[in-house]
């Protein structure tokens, strides 16, 4: 098995179509990218979809997280497993964001997925879709005024040097998705189909285990580092910021009902 990471081949958009025609095998990729390729991904990355890490993995441990990743392979993918990408909040240059009356006209780069467009209109803010490897300098050199990702990238991208003020809006849960290719599939063996799958799912509580220790050591280091982290007073005035994206995006009846069964998750 050859292992290619750090974007060594191309974006995340260039990854699926590779994975579409055989070139990959299999990949890891964050549902965002995904959701212009596969409808049903859309509902897990939207804000505030789940409730906290418990309810997101309860979700996609159960029938509704089968249901998305089944129908990957209509488009020529095999979804294996979701693995955790944490919760998101907003880190920016020059100021913390406590309020959404805070992100009014700031510039914040977003994946470039039509849905992060979308979350960022809704806040005013002014959405700058680009790959995760230009935004260090981005940020350096004022081309946008914050970003938003996880405590791990946080970290290890070194974003925290450029932009100190990490808001913890925790607006997305949207996980990571295991792929594999439908192409390179259907070549397989019935009994290999059937080890792979349960690989790929006894894989999940470790990944999650590695991810929660990496969140607690990420964080860490940049407040070490003199990062400030700040929580939001009224968490709902964002939620309620985001319904037009409901609106938009969860557009038919089959993502209305899967946000309606994702919500109704005790």
């Amino acid at each position: 098995m050859h292992v290619y990471p750090s974007g060594t081949l191309g974006t995340e958009k260039d990854n699926i179509e590779q994975l579409r025609i055989g070139a990959l095998d299999m990949m890891r990729i964050n549902t965002g990218p995904l959701n212009s390729v596969v409808p049903e991904t859309i509902v897990t990355v939207l804000p505030f979809v789940f409730r906290s890490t418990e309810h997101m993995r309860k979700v996609l441990d159960g029938p509704i997280g089968d249901e998305i990743l089944a129908s990957m392979e209509a488009q020529g993918m095999v979804g294996l497993a979701f693995y955790d990408s944490g919760s998101r909040s907003f880190y920016t240059v020059k100021k913390p964001i406590r309020s959404v009356a805070d992100m009014k006209g700031l510039k914040i780069r977003v994946q470039q997925s039509e849905l992060w467009v979308g979350m960022m209109e809704a806040l005013h803010a002014n959405p700058t879709p680009m790959p995760l490897g230009e935004v260090y300098t981005a940020l350096k050199t004022g081309i946008v005024d914050g970003a938003e990702n996880n405590w791990p990238s946080y970290e290890s991208s070194r974003h925290f040097e450029a932009a100190k003020y990490y808001s913890l809006t925790e607006h997305s849960l949207a996980p990571e998705v295991l792929a594999f290719s439908k192409k390179v599939w259907d070549t397989l063996s019935k009994e290999d189909q059937a080890e792979i799958r349960k690989a790929a799912k006894e894989s999940v509580p470790y990944m999650r285990k590695l991810w929660d220790e990496r969140e607690v050591q990420s964080r860490k280091v940049v407040e070490a580092a003199g990062s400030q982290v700040n929580t939001i007073a009224n968490k709902q005035e964002f939620v309620d910021a985001m319904k037009p994206v409901y609106g938009k995006f969860a557009n038919t009846p089959k993502l209305q009902d899967l946000v309606k069964r994702i919500q109704d998750t005790k």
